[in-house]
């Protein structure tokens, strides 16, 4: 499987590239969405791209919008490339990482469930002793488990600046009070569902954010879903509070760049091939457990 850095289709219309994602129009309704092999760090997309980084999300998120379509409709229309309208029909490249999506109206926040205390939750209970609002015990530790899942939701950053975490009162201003209670109740049971599933699969799932939209007034869960890009991924052999844990996701990258005497604004530097080999293996390993599928590079 070759990396994917970026991607262009003849024929058909880019309309936004992301951190990761190349979102192409369809038609009125419907979006082409490619997960890329792309990498941000500190909201810094790296010039070295993850080998099979692309295909492990997007089949990731294929897994759980179908494990959870139960509790939440998604915007999926198709992950078939075969049944794609030209001219994305058949096309190789696709093949695996690409979704076929109904167009939804996203809502201005991001929902974030919190199950342990890490990042920058962790960093704020240390300053507040609570976490966008929500007051927490005293004498917690670093990666405590918290007695009951958090919604914390944050600001969407806008390009080069950093998401905020911010309470539930000023989520709501932005939402509506009624729908964000709604996106709360949905979001804090598709992580419940989740963590139950990943912990008999031997991972953690520490947080994660989701990413709601409507479509024609409806409520979806679109975007990724509770990806190693999303979420803090952790093996459940060896967990220990009290301090940072071993990931399955990018914090890897993160935490070898926090090394470099960089001022966390682009461009990003190179990555070892070190790096980004275990980076590959990481998402590969976190994509096995969770599916119980094998991961082929072919």
């Amino acid at each position: 499987m070759e990396a994917m850095y970026t991607i262009d289709v003849m024929g058909a219309k880019k309309i936004a590239s992301g951190k990761v994602r190349e979102i192409f129009e369809v038609s009125d309704e419907l979006l082409l969405i490619v997960t890329t092999d792309r990498l941000s760090a500190f909201d810094v997309v790296l010039p070295d791209p993850i080998p099979a980084k692309g295909y492990v999300l997007n089949q990731t998120s294929l897994f759980w919008f179908e494990k959870c379509k139960a509790l939440a409709a998604n915007h999926i229309q198709s992950a078939d490339v075969s049944e794609y309208p030209a001219p994305f029909k058949g096309d190789p490249r696709l093949e695996g990482r690409s979704v076929l999506v109904r167009k939804a109206e996203p809502l201005p926040v991001e929902c974030i469930v919190r199950g342990y205390l890490s990042g920058s939750g962790w960093k704020e209970y240390v300053r507040l002793g609570s976490v966008s609002g929500v007051r927490l015990p005293a004498g917690l530790r670093e990666s405590d488990r918290l007695d009951e899942p958090i919604f914390t939701p944050s600001t969407k950053a806008a390009p080069g600046t950093h998401d905020e975490n911010i309470d539930f009162d000023t989520a709501a201003r932005l939402v509506g009070r009624s729908l964000l209670e709604r996106v709360r109740e949905l979001s804090l049971e598709i992580y419940r569902q989740a963590c139950a599933h990943a912990l008999e699969r031997g991972i953690i799932i520490a947080d994660t954010k989701f990413e709601f939209g409507l479509v024609g007034g409806d409520l979806v869960w679109i975007d990724e879903a509770l990806t190693p890009d999303s979420s803090r991924f952790w093996p459940l052999d060896g967990y220990q509070p009290g301090g940072p844990q071993p990931s399955f996701d990018k914090q890897y990258v993160r935490d070898y760049l926090e090394t470099l005497d960089w001022d966390k604004t682009a461009p990003g530097p190179r990555l070892p091939e070190e790096v980004v080999r275990k980076t590959s293996e990481k998402y590969v390993a976190a994509y096995e457990m969770l599916t119980g599928r094998k991961f082929s590079w072919t």
